[in-house]
């Protein structure tokens, strides 16, 4: 560590640091690490990912960590955004690290909007409740506490293995922590493969676990916007042609369409495995899909009866920002919005934005390409060296609960590593209904019972994958 990391540790263990490990790997001591963590703000606007990852390496020094094994890593332009890389030396050079991954910044959260305090941990009810207590600060504290349980155990594990704690991935076109290590600490952070975020599991109405699913691959997220320029006026003298108007219709057009379905082997096996665990019509639906992908009334019924299922059945693409006018007395001189598409793997970026061109139909409307926040990913292999441990594991902590490859809507930290030679899978043991965590939206929430299964599931885990 560097001089300045040294003292802020200093600091932290000083003052109102962590109390010292019990003997035992116990609960108390995992949820002061994820209290600890959920209510230090690491949103862009106010919040500080290098704060946090200070606090998440004074836990593991105090667990025992060298600081030659624990790197704040700051790029100099966004001391705010700093990340943390941890290493626990393996006892066989030869064999490749295990990485830990997961991003500690979060989605912002307004107060005023929340049923509690976004930025204070409260459980209720059999949940967690606080920006971040899912996304992605559950499997964060849960990276921490397990690297800090093998420490205080003595555990060797025969390869190495590394934690990163990174900025940025939920702020895209902004600075991120895991791009820049893949670009300027390549070798901090090289591993045979990595363990991220991107898949949990699926309860069914009865809160009785149905599936545990494993990450492998992801759809492309990308912004365009689209825009419509008016010469405006006086609002006493409204005439048709009016900038909001235009963009409405445009964004009616966008919200009617369906991209066509598409499959990769991923998509096909996921729902040949839910086919036998979805009961009624729409598992029939899925093993009727699976059988013949082109079975478009099957597709259908899937897709209305889950939007997660949506999601990886085609691209999509959805408003999810406004802006327009200029005077609360004046005609509109321009309007426009951002649409967050989810790209299925193997269609560009640009065929995306052609696509959106022919929807809108509009040659008013100017449809942009905003930035690019990566390479386009390709699926990692579901090898025998990741499913095997995956599914021993599973058996042991989840008995009878399949593990299903599934490729995920939502876009990881993954995309940069992956494309850098670090094939990255999610998986977390973390179990949730139908409606899920809430992630991005009002009163986020992490069911307690889940979160304490995942920290089992992914202690046995990456014990299992370190050992070989």
């Amino acid at each position: 560590m560097n001089v300045r990391f040294l003292g802020v540790v200093a600091a932290l263990l000083a003052g109102t640091a962590a109390p010292a490990f019990a003997q035992d790997a116990g609960e108390a001591e995992f949820r002061s690490i994820y209290k600890e963590l959920v209510e230090t703000n690491t949103t862009l606007s106010a919040g500080s990912c290098t704060l946090a990852a200070e606090r998440m390496a004074a836990r593991l020094k105090t667990a025992g960590f060298a600081d030659e094994n624990l790197h704040l890593i700051v790029a100099p332009d966004h001391p705010k955004e700093g990340s943390l890389v941890a290493i626990l030396p393996g006892t066989d050079a030869k064999a490749k690290a295990l990485l830990l991954l997961a991003h500690i910044d979060v989605v912002e959260a307004k107060a005023s909007d929340w049923e509690r305090d976004p930025f204070t941990l409260v459980e209720e009810d059999g949940y967690f409740y606080a920006r971040g207590s899912s996304d992605d600060k559950a499997q964060a504290s849960v990276w921490v506490d397990t690297l800090a349980r093998f420490k205080r155990e003595g555990f060797k594990p025969k390869r190495t293995i590394k934690m990163a704690l990174t900025c940025g991935e939920e702020t895209a076109g902004a600075f991120n922590g895991a791009d820049y290590l893949a670009k300027h600490e390549r070798a901090l952070i090289d591993a045979e493969f990595a363990l991220n975020e991107g898949a949990g599991g699926l309860l069914d109405e009865n809160d009785k676990p149905v599936v545990l699913n494993i990450q492998a691959g992801e759809k492309f997220p990308q912004n365009y916007r689209l825009e419509v320029t008016n010469p405006g006026g006086h609002s006493s003298r409204p005439v048709k042609e009016n900038a909001i108007y235009r963009l409405a219709d445009a964004l009616v057009k966008l919200r009617a369409y369906d991209f066509p379905v598409e499959t990769n082997a991923a998509t096909l096996g996921y729902f040949g495995a839910m086919a036998k665990l979805t009961p009624g019509t729409v598992g029939s639906a899925m093993a009727a899909f699976a059988a013949n992908p082109k079975d478009e009334a099957a597709a259908a019924t899937i897709a209305a009866a889950n939007p997660g299922w949506n999601g990886i059945l085609r691209t999509t693409c959805v408003a999810t920002m406004l802006d327009g006018g200029h005077a609360t007395n004046a005609l509109p001189q321009l309007a426009g919005a951002n649409v967050n598409c989810r790209i299925f793997p193997g269609t560009s970026v640009e065929q995306v934005r052609q696509d959106i061109e022919q929807i809108v139909a509009d040659p008013h409307v100017k449809v942009t390409t905003l930035e690019t926040r990566s390479e386009i990913a390709p699926p990692p292999p579901l090898s025998e060296r990741v499913m095997g441990p995956a599914r021993k594991v599973a058996a042991e902590v989840f008995p009878g609960v399949p593990l299903v490859p599934v490729m995920q809507a939502g876009g990881t930290d993954g995309a940069f590593l992956t494309p850098a030679g670090i094939p990255t899978y999610g998986i977390s043991g973390f179990f949730a209904n139908i409606e899920g965590s809430r992630a991005h939206g009002l009163n986020e929430r992490m069911r307690v019972k889940s979160l304490m299964d995942g920290r089992a599931f992914l202690y046995k885990l990456v014990k299992a994958y370190s050992a070989k």
